[in-house]
């Protein structure tokens, strides 16, 4: 009895474990991206600043950043979709390992 007391407790601390480094994983990517975001955005906006402002004039603000509203837009969605495709091809690959392509 104490024995199946004893692994009970040890596998729900292995579970708690596991959920604990989880959740940092998490965090420490969601604040690294938030940091890489915030650095291509700095890129992004000096890349307006000094190559479309002068192009569109000096009083292009709406459209510069209409244009920096679609750069970041652009890169997003392609980021994304790309990020879904090796999701789904890592996926794949884990359900049917013999399987390659």
């Amino acid at each position: 009895m104490v024995e199946k007391v004893l692994r009970s407790a040890k596998k729900q601390a292995q579970e708690y474990q596991k959920a604990v480094v989880s959740q940092m994983l998490k965090l420490a990517t969601s604040g690294f991206g938030l940091v890489a975001a915030l650095a291509w955005n700095n890129v992004i906006k000096e890349l307006v600043d000094d190559y479309i402002k002068p192009l569109v004039g000096g009083g292009s603000g709406l459209a510069s950043l209409f244009i920096y509203a679609l750069l970041v837009t652009f890169l997003a969605v392609t980021a994304t979709l790309q990020l879904s495709k090796l999701k789904t091809a890592l996926e794949e690959e884990q359900s049917d390992p013999k399987e390659k392509k």
